[in-house]
């Protein structure tokens, strides 16, 4: 009688597992297809621009070439991939998609700064992709594309605006 009893708790202690996990694994796949439908556009804009560190940075690039980019040929190259058709300056990039604020930046956002010796502190001059965890990927100078610090620095000091593109 003991052995049936032991028995039924084992089994019951089982079910009640398998069916406790199975909706564990079920909800947590969801959330996890969730999460990753509505950053997946972005991580792969970021990941494909990665792939061009280090590339040289040209003024006026051409947009057929990936030998060197200027900031806003670099952004329309790696949006471009993805079925994001940008136009060919940072400040005509600057007028599409949405705005978004400075706090809710996401992964594969566009960010503008007013930077360099065409800047006057309100005009748009150059655009970078937010990576997250507050740094950028762009192309301006020496570095070629590289990853630079959002919030301190030359960036932090001529940021402008953000727009949500994706």
């Amino acid at each position: 009688m003991n052995m049936h009893k032991i028995i039924k708790k084992v089994i019951i202690a089982g079910v009640a597992a398998t069916i406790g996990f199975g909706t564990f694994a079920i909800e947590g796949t969801n959330t996890a297809q969730a999460a990753t439908a509505t950053t997946t556009v972005g991580q792969k804009v970021i990941n494909y621009g990665k792939k061009y560190m280090g590339t040289p940075y040209k003024f006026g690039a051409s947009t057929s070439t990936t030998r060197n980019f200027d900031c806003s040929s670099f952004m329309k190259h790696i949006f471009k991939k993805y079925g994001v058709d940008l136009p060919r300056t940072s400040v005509q990039q600057s007028k599409v998609g949405h705005a978004v604020s400075k706090a809710n930046l996401k992964k594969g956002d566009l960010v503008f700064f007013s930077s360099g010796s065409r800047a006057t502190g309100r005009n748009i001059t150059h655009v970078a992709v937010y990576i997250g965890g507050g740094k950028i990927l762009h192309t301006y100078g020496g570095p070629g594309v590289t990853i630079s610090d959002l919030n301190s620095g030359n960036w932090k000091r001529t940021y402008i605006k953000a727009r949500r593109v994706l």
